[in-house]
Order: structure tokens, then C-alpha cells, then sequence
């Protein structure tokens, strides 16, 4: 049999999840210094993951990036299956037969629980469900989002929630030219919501939002940031972890938030409550939440490892809507380990492992191997970390039985299953374009799986 690798027999890898962790592991293929196939797949009919349905749709200049996975993907020996979930439209051990190796880059698609009495009425929400939402996500155009009451509360100071209350902040005027969905347009522009409250269980020095996400609190043409001084004073350890050589996020976040909390007092229609030291304890109501109880919290323990604990000291506030921002986690797939106390595939290096131990064929990389973490250009050493780890493994793997891609094409025409290639969604994209065009949009993005296959067709 031919060497993995070589001109006459490719190495073949298939590539579950087509975000940015995918297809950074695709160009870290490509630039290897062997010869390679790579097929990727992705349960959605475009690609892209987070970078088209998670980064919001104001900051389109994080979207460019989109042109870098479009030059990988017109390297020779890329092909792309959308609209295929692997363990459930085809096995991974299916996929065995037509691959040497796996990367699983699947992300991590499900919110963590507040885990609080409660949760679950209606007009709690998850963070991952408004995003999908207002970024024309499929699997979420069906939700209801009721903006009818005074009183937002997003739970969680990382960007995420950053995003989803700036969103709820911002004018029709601020988002009509950006490529939100039409839908969610329209049912922000009926909001009546005045007060929008962003609520932290640590101090401003451990929040996780960047600098450029909070100043942009302060540039909102209707919303008046607030902040508390009183917030803004910092014990020994917060003062320690502050002054940190490597903390620069930090001091330019307190220097943003000092600058807030010197204000005059907010004039503007609508307000934005940054809040600290506080914790969700209990959402109020009959079948729809009305009311929170949140309690107050104190800092204890050595810097960069100070936990919050609560004072005892509660007290309620209005809410009519609340979205639950504290975090991500992977979704098994089936066929493979997967560790649920951290929501991840358990891996070493990109290897994933099974009771420690490397398993021969499958790798791992992105959120899924080490946690929702980082930002779009963090998975690029991680997956690159991947690769490396497979390429050392190269003389140790089993070639695959059937080395065909037009193999995997049958198998799934044989089950129905309409894929969707790089060039179909090149037409699906141009179609997107043109329909935003005529509105002053980038894009404007067809919502369901049916619409697009409708271009196709």
C-alpha cells in the first residue's frame, strides 16, 4: 500500500465543523509539507460556525476574516459537506472507512445553567438563543423575544454579553445597516425597553469583556452607560491582580469604566447598568418572570484566584426579560468520549484520549478541546497544535478502507441527505449579497435550510 502522504495516496482527513477551529486546522494541513485531502463537514448549510451566527452583526470588520477561510477553501483537495451531522446523518465510525484521521471541531453549543429557582420561565433566555436569533441563526428563527417590559438583565460581563446588551441598547438606526436578520429588526424596533442591566458575581478587574466592547457602551447614540465609583474601588488583591505587568486589558477596562462613573448624571432615553458583586439567586413569577431576587457578594482569596461568595444581603428588582450569559459547553457526539463535568471532549495536545489514553484516528481542536475560550484568532495555534499532534502520528495510522471522497457523496445521496458543497453555498452567498444589496446590508441572510436550497434549486 502507497505511504500516507505521498503524491499517489493522500493522506485523507475529514474535518467535523466548519468554524474557525476547522478551517485553521485545514490551512495547518495544507501547508504541511505532504500531500492531503481534507473534507469538511458541518451540520449547517454554510459554513463559517461562529463568525457568521455568533459575531455580532455591528462588528462586521471581524467578519473579514471570512476571506482567509475562503482562500483555504479553494485549495486543491478541499472539499465541503454542508447540511450533514455527523452522529446522526453518518457515524464517526462510518466516517472511518473514508478517512485516516478526524478532527472534531465542533465547538460548543450549548449555554451553561444559572441553576437557580425559576430558570426556566418564560422570559428567561439563553444567550445562544437571542444571538442565533438576531444573526439569522436556523435553529433559532422560531423563538419569541417579548421587549415589552421596562427592565432587560443580561447575567454575565463577558463579551458575549457585552453583544447581546448592546444589541437590546442600540437604535434601528444604529443596526439597519449591519446584517442582522429582518425579522429581529422588526421586533427590536418595537421594543420598549428603557433599562438594561448587565450583572457580574465578581469586580470589574476579573470582568471578561475587552476594552474595545466596553468603550463602545459609552459611544451609544440613545443609551447612557452607569456605572458606580464605589464599584470602582479596589482591595489589595483586586489592586494586585489590576497592576499585574500583564493585566493591560484590565487597566484599560477600569480606566473606561472610572471615565463612566465621572459622567454627569444619564439624560439619554435609555440606561445601561453595569452592576458588580452581585449573583442571581431566583427569578419571580407565574408562568412569565417579573421580578429578580439577586444577592449581594464579597471577594475573598489569594489574586487571580478570589472567589465570590454571597453576603446574605438580597434584594428584588423588575425583569421582564433576562438572558443567561455565564458560559459554554460542548454537546457529545456519539462514538466519542466526552468529559460532562467541563463540557468538553477530553483530549492532550489535540489527541483525544479515552480513560487517558490517545485513541488511534480522531483529534480534536477548538472550543470543544479546550473550552469556550479565546477569540477567533486563538484557534489558530490551537489548531495548529492539532496537527502537529496528528503528523506525528502519521506512521502509526491505519489507512482508511475506502480512500474516496465521491464514496462519502453516494452514501449520503443514498440516505437523502442533500449536501451542500463549497461551490453550492458560493451561490447561496452571492444570493445573500444581492438581497442585502437592495437595503443598504452586506447581506441579507436567509433564515432557513429551505430557503437556501430553493437558489440551488
Amino acid at each position: 500500500m502507497s505511504e500516507l502522504g505521498s503524491s499517489s495516496r493522500p493522506l485523507r482527513v475529514g474535518v467535523i465543523g466548519s468554524g474557525p477551529a476547522g478551517f485553521y486546522a485545514a490551512e495547518a494541513l495544507f501547508k504541511s509539507e505532504i500531500s492531503v485531502q481534507v473534507d469538511m463537514f458541518d451540520r449547517l448549510a454554510a459554513p463559517y460556525g461562529l463568525v457568521r451566527a455568533g459575531v455580532a452583526p455591528d462588528h462586521q470588520k471581524l467578519k473579514n476574516v471570512i476571506k482567509i477561510y475562503e482562500r483555504i477553501a479553494a485549495s486543491d483537495g478541499f472539499g465541503f459537506l454542508g447540511n450533514v451531522t455527523v452522529g446522526r446523518d453518518v457515524s464517526v465510525e462510518a466516517l472511518k472507512e473514508y478517512y485516516d484521521a478526524l478532527i472534531f471541531s465542533s465547538g460548543a453549543e450549548t449555554d451553561r445553567r444559572l441553576g437557580i429557582p425559576g430558570e426556566d420561565l418564560q422570559g428567561s433566555h439563553t444567550a445562544t438563543e437571542f444571538v442565533g436569533w438576531y444573526n439569522g441563526h436556523p435553529d433559532y428563527q422560531d423563538r419569541e423575544f417579548d421587549l415589552s417590559s421596562r427592565v432587560a438583565v443580561v447575567i454575565g460581563q463577558g463579551n458575549v454579553a457585552m453583544d447581546v446588551s448592546r444589541i437590546l441598547a442600540k437604535t434601528v438606526d444604529e443596526l439597519k445597516n449591519s446584517d442582522i436578520a429582518e425579522r429581529a429588526l422588526e421586533v427590536l424596533a418595537q421594543s420598549k425597553i428603557k433599562d438594561i442591566y448587565v450583572i457580574g458575581r465578581r469586580g470589574p478587574v476579573q470582568a471578561k469583556f475587552t476594552p474595545p466592547e466596553i468603550k463602545e457602551i459609552g459611544e451609544l447614540s440613545a443609551c447612557d452607560p452607569v456605572v458606580s465609583a464605589e464599584d470602582l474601588e479596589l482591595g489589595p488583591a483586586c489592586q494586585a491582580e489590576h497592576d499585574e505587568k500583564r493585566n493591560t486589558h484590565t487597566r484599560k477596562n477600569l480606566a473606561i469604566l472610572r471615565e463612566f462613573a465621572s459622567r454627569p448624571a444619564p439624560a439619554k432615553e435609555r440606561k445601561y447598568f453595569l452592576k458588580f458583586f452581585q449573583s442571581p439567586v431566583e427569578l419571580l413569577g407565574n408562568d412569565k418572570m417579573t421580578r429578580l431576587v439577586v444577592e449581594a457578594n464579597s471577594l475573598s482569596g489569594e489574586p487571580f484566584a478570589q472567589k465570590a461568595r454571597g453576603t446574605g444581603e438580597t434584594f428584588e428588582m423588575d425583569c421582564g426579560i433576562l438572558f443567561r450569559s455565564v458560559g459554554y459547553r460542548g454537546v457529545p457526539i456519539s462514538g466519542l468520549p466526552f468529559d460532562d463535568q467541563t463540557g468538553k471532549i477530553p483530549s492532550q495536545a489535540g489527541r483525544i484520549l479515552e480513560s487517558d489514553t490517545p485513541l488511534p484516528g480522531p483529534y480534536v481542536s477548538g472550543w470543544i478541546k479546550r473550552g469556550p475560550s479565546g477569540v477567533i484568532g486563538t484557534n489558530k495555534p490551537d489548531s495548529h497544535e492539532t496537527v502537529q499532534s496528528l503528523l506525528e502520528d502519521m506512521p502509526g495510522l491505519v489507512p482508511c478502507g475506502c480512500p474516496d471522497s465521491g464514496a462519502v457523496a453516494e452514501l449520503l445521496s443514498k440516505k437523502s441527505i442533500r449536501v451542500v458543497s463549497f461551490q453550492d453555498w458560493q451561490k447561496i452567498d452571492a444570493a445573500e449579497m444581492r438581497r442585502g444589496e437592495a437595503k443598504g446590508k452586506p447581506r441579507e441572510k436567509f433564515v432557513s435550510l429551505h430557503e437556501m436550497l430553493a437558489v440551488l434549486d
